[in-house]
């Protein structure tokens, strides 16, 4: 079946198949969160990215085969609901950003910095540090080889906007330049976006409105 990136709250999981790695997206929780579960597809090694709400879902999407890690892509609550549940049922190995890490209450036993490397088997995911939505939230990019680049944004990059900095002009500021520079700057337009909530876009799908989110302001 077709990949679209719809999903709704009870309802199925959608899964992206790329050559080296399987992507399940999941909607979970009251904020209609997204949690994605990646699959190495020659170890069979898996990683979730926000245990966001509803862990007897997540780890139904888990499976017997467990996770290695959960990266935490952010320090908001949506976002680590069912963190604890999820981490006590595995034994998964936990990952954030340095600079939201005190704002997790689950402990972080690897704090991420801007350019570092986690892999989920043979993939390897490179962590861009985002600075606006929260001090530390973290975009990771996977760059296929065999393919186009997927980035998985948290709450950093939607269809249609940046993420919410509240008003704040500097945050706002810092969010779009990091966006800009990091994800539109370095990445082809093909680069597939899977963000924290709603539906997924393509960098190309948004590049032409870049000059309007500067301009409103959000």
């Amino acid at each position: 079946m077709t990949y679209s990136g719809t999903v709704r709250v009870g309802g199925p999981a959608d899964v992206h198949e790329l050559a080296d790695l399987m992507i399940s997206k999941v909607a979970v929780g009251a904020m209609n969160n997204n949690s994605y579960l990646l699959r190495c597809r020659a170890t069979g090694e898996q990683l979730l990215i926000d245990a966001a709400a509803e862990p007897d879902i997540l780890l139904q999407l888990v499976g017997d085969d467990g996770i290695a890690s959960v990266v935490t892509t952010h320090q908001h609550g949506d976002h680590w609901q069912a963190l604890a549940e999820v981490v006590a049922a595995t034994g998964a190995r936990t990952y954030a950003g340095r600079y939201d890490a005190e704002g997790i209450p689950v402990a972080t036993d690897v704090p991420v910095e801007d350019g570092d490397t986690i892999r989920v088997g043979r993939v390897e995911l490179t962590a861009h540090r985002l600075v606006g939505h929260t001090p530390g939230s973290i975009a990771l990019v996977y760059d296929d080889p065999h393919g186009h680049p997927h980035a998985f944004t948290g709450d950093c990059l939607f269809p249609g906007g940046v993420g919410n900095t509240r008003q704040d002009a500097a945050a706002f500021t810092s969010l779009l330049d990091d966006v800009e520079q990091k994800l539109f700057g370095s990445l082809p337009d093909e680069t597939w976006v899977y963000p924290g909530h709603g539906d997924d876009t393509t960098l190309g799908a948004e590049r032409p409105q870049l000059p309007e989110w500067r301009r409103r302001g959000w």
